[in-house]
């Protein structure tokens, strides 16, 4: 004979029901947390092989919030692609135009400092002499921010991939080269 244990139907209920927020956010900013974490998750699954519920699990949130928010898939698809656009805009008004208005100047330079602080960390393994480590980063950073504004400005997004390609390998070539050559000098 077995003794049943007996279930807490309260616990079993709650647990068996989806996430639920902890606080309730202002719609504008719950649909941007929710559009923030699905463009992650469309990252991994891509646009068919993401459900709302796969959304609505990462975002910690239930799928009724999802689509109270959102009317449909295409709809939240639509909303990443606005931020990731908001994002790139951001991105280049941040490299080519804040750097030079006296109010947002430190933000800008901030910005680049830590790219450039990066930079020089991947770099000092192989380039002993701080002075042209420094210039290095520099360089690259330079370049990367500058072709990446120009890639948007000009560039095919159906080419995205073949340009991640190019400029990486071509700044690989470059600091190997940069490396070779300060090498030779000694």
């Amino acid at each position: 004979m077995s003794m049943a244990m007996p279930v807490d139907r309260v616990s079993a209920s709650a647990s068996a029901r989806e996430p639920v927020p902890t606080r309730r956010m202002p719609r504008a900013e719950r649909r941007e947390q929710i559009a923030r974490t699905a463009a992650t998750v469309f990252v991994c699954g891509g646009f068919d092989g993401t459900s709302m519920d796969d959304v609505a699990r990462e975002a910690g949130v239930t799928r009724l919030i999802v689509y109270r928010i959102f009317e449909s898939k295409e709809e939240l698809y639509r909303a990443v692609l606005d931020l990731v656009i908001d994002d790139l805009a951001a991105f280049r008004l941040l490299w080519r135009h804040a750097a030079h208005e006296p109010a947002f100047r430190e933000v800008a330079a901030l910005f680049k400092r830590a790219v450039t602080d990066h930079a020089i960390v991947l770099i000092e393994p192989a380039m002993s002499d701080p002075t042209l480590r420094r210039w290095a980063a520099e360089s690259v950073v330079s370049h990367l921010y500058e072709s990446v504004c120009l890639w948007l400005d000009d560039g095919d997004i159906a080419r995205d991939d073949e340009f991640v390609v190019l400029i990486t390998e071509g700044i690989r070539a470059m600091v190997i080269r940069w490396i070779e050559l300060a090498g030779a000098a000694r």
